[in-house]
């Protein structure tokens, strides 16, 4: 398979080229151990791959990505909890001390919240369960009427999810005790363009 290949081919470049031109950092990494002192939450997009949007170098970020760059509200009781595991043992495993939501234009999983996301798959449709976290601000946004209501929910659920990360109580607590900060951000594949959410405004900024 050529797709295949092509992977194997970067791995190739990067064995002989970025590997040895940052040796000294994956001993480092490789001997010590990670200390990422930021953690991002993004879209599995494949558009929207946050080590290239922000430009960060191995060991630098933990990873979270899921459809949509959602988190669901702290839950405590059965079932696989994958996304609250990841916030889990970056939060209180790894001690970082910035989380990042970070959203992206032509999201395929805010179009699946506002327009059904069922691919014919048999049985329920997981996209559709999953989206279900940002059902309220869906709806709130549809009653409203926005120009453009694609652009609208995936603003609003970036908020969502930072909202629904504060009922994590390890992370209440550790921005309470200053020692956390949340952020979120928006990025625009067709322009490259970052914007930044202003909480206390309640708006998103473009980064100069």
């Amino acid at each position: 398979m050529p797709e295949f290949a092509a992977l194997v081919d970067g791995y190739r470049r990067f064995r002989s080229d970025s590997y040895i031109a940052q040796k000294a950092r994956f001993d480092a990494l490789s001997s010590e151990g990670q200390a990422p002192p930021v953690m991002i939450i993004s879209c599995c997009d494949s558009r929207v791959d946050p080590a290239t949007v922000f430009d960060t170098v191995p060991g630098q970020v933990f990873a979270l990505r899921n459809v949509a760059n959602l988190v669901p509200p702290y839950e405590p009781g059965g079932g696989l909890h994958g996304a609250s595991a990841a916030i889990e043992f970056g939060v209180v495993g790894l001690g970082v001390r910035h989380i990042v939501v970070l959203g992206h234009g032509q999201c395929g999983g805010i179009k699946a919240a506002l327009e059904g996301g069922d691919l014919g798959t048999p049985g329920r449709s997981f996209i559709d369960d999953w989206m279900g976290i940002v059902s309220e601000a869906r709806d709130a946004v549809l009653e409203h009427q926005h120009d453009d209501p694609q652009l609208a929910l995936e603003q609003e659920a970036i908020k969502v999810s930072l909202s629904n990360l504060r009922t994590f109580p390890f992370i209440a607590e550790s921005e309470t005790s200053g020692s956390l900060k949340l952020h979120g951000a928006w990025f625009a594949i067709s322009s490259g363009a970052l914007h930044v959410l202003d909480e206390e405004a309640g708006r998103f900024g473009p980064v100069a």
